[in-house]
């Protein structure tokens, strides 16, 4: 008997540490995350309304990205994945910039914001669409930012525009902390209908060639070079917590990593999402060595003698052991953040987005969901999700 498909979710109500007079609280870090799938919507007017007001003074079909951080109350940080804005198109990103800013001459009570982008710079994998694709942008509070932004850096093994790592300054008697906004490499053919090979680049995923981004040589698959992707980011994760700091890794993750993340069915078709999956949460989510072929292992007892190289070795073998936020409050609960266009909400569905943290930041966590509604989703087809952590 097929399982009966399930009717749109509910908008689930926010557990009692989300209260709004939390949201004040200088000790709260919030991280709202969103998969936009295009800027343009929340920059321009008109736009088409799909929030509803929170309050008598906030306005009616307000949904510019001011609207969109007054109706989340002002969280610390706002990573968007999938602006496709192209790199060349400054106006847009002027009106990006501008579009965060409060206007002094209307509202001297809230927050201000910067934005921070990184966009497709690799000439030979990210030409299509008129380089509107990828992108990744990150809001911060301005506030917050003085007191503790170090710098917003993109990873210097990416030219397509999917990380920002945000490093902030530690305080006296706390740890540093790291945040990476990732859009990362998904498993689904993005070419337009009548694309042709020498369109290739434009893939987000799938058997199409990867090209090195230099000297646009081949080098393998869109598939392989996700692969390569988990390798460097895991790669990146270690290296700052080598350099004392816990990391929050925040966006489209492109993975759901358990049956209990899809809707109807977990995909498992094409087999390369499989092998995808496998090798995420190996990298990731599990504390253990890898062996040479990917598979997992119990790590080894550390012998006396080992050399120091070895140990290096030994520990960057391992899994990062990151902690899913969502799943780690929620353990049972069924959540989604992905809902296909051309079909209707809740038809089928995918929790692909994620905000994973550094094991020592488990205590920290406060909690963490996403909002499940078509309004929510709005011109995108993935809905926001959160995190809240409490600092001393």
């Amino acid at each position: 008997m097929e399982r009966p498909i399930s009717p749109p979710p509910k908008r689930r109500k926010l557990l009692p540490s989300d209260a709004k007079q939390e949201e004040s609280d200088p000790n709260v870090l919030t991280i709202y995350s969103w998969n936009v799938n295009g800027i343009q919507p929340l920059i321009q007017q008109p736009i088409t309304s799909f929030f509803s007001p929170q309050s008598s003074n906030q306005k009616v079909n307000d949904t510019s990205l001011r609207g969109l951080l007054r109706h989340h109350e002002w969280p610390t940080f706002l990573f968007l994945q999938e602006v496709k804005i192209s790199p060349d198109d400054l106006a847009s990103i002027r009106a990006l910039e501008k579009a965060v800013r409060k206007d002094k001459k209307t509202s001297n009570t809230e927050p201000d914001y910067v934005a921070h982008v990184n966009l497709p710079s690799d000439k030979f994998n990210a030409r299509g669409y008129g380089r509107k694709l990828y992108g990744v942008c990150s809001i911060i509070r301005q506030d917050f930012a003085d007191r503790w932004v170090e710098r917003v850096r993109p990873v210097d093994w990416d030219l397509e525009g999917r990380f920002l790592v945000t490093e902030l300054q530690g305080g006296s008697r706390t740890q540093r902390l790291a945040l990476i906004n990732a859009y990362m490499v998904s498993t689904q053919d993005h070419l337009k209908s009548g694309s042709n090979l020498t369109q290739s680049s434009q893939v987000n995923g799938t058997d199409y060639p990867y090209k090195d981004s230099h000297s646009g040589k081949v080098t393998g698959t869109r598939h392989d070079r996700k692969l390569e992707v988990h390798k460097l980011l895991a790669a990146e994760c270690r290296k700052l917590e080598t350099d004392g700091f816990a990391v929050i890794l925040a966006g489209d993750i492109n993975i759901a990593v358990a049956p209990i993340d899809g809707f109807p069915n977990l995909r498992t078709f094409p087999p390369q999402h499989c092998i995808n999956r496998a090798d995420f949460k190996r990298r990731f989510l599990e504390d253990e060595t890898l062996s040479s072929n990917g598979a997992s292992e119990e790590a080894p007892e550390k012998q006396p003698s080992a050399q120091p190289e070895q140990d290096r070795t030994s520990q960057e073998s391992r899994g990062l052991g990151m902690v899913d936020t969502f799943r780690h409050l929620h353990p049972e609960t069924s959540g989604y953040t992905y809902y296909p266009r051309g079909r209707s909400f809740g038809e089928s569905c995918d929790r692909v987005d994620m905000i994973l943290i550094s094991k020592s930041l488990q205590d920290s966590l406060m909690s963490a969901g996403m909002h499940e509604t078509p309004a929510e989703r709005g011109t995108s087809d993935h809905v926001p999700l959160y995190a809240k952590l409490r600092f001393s």
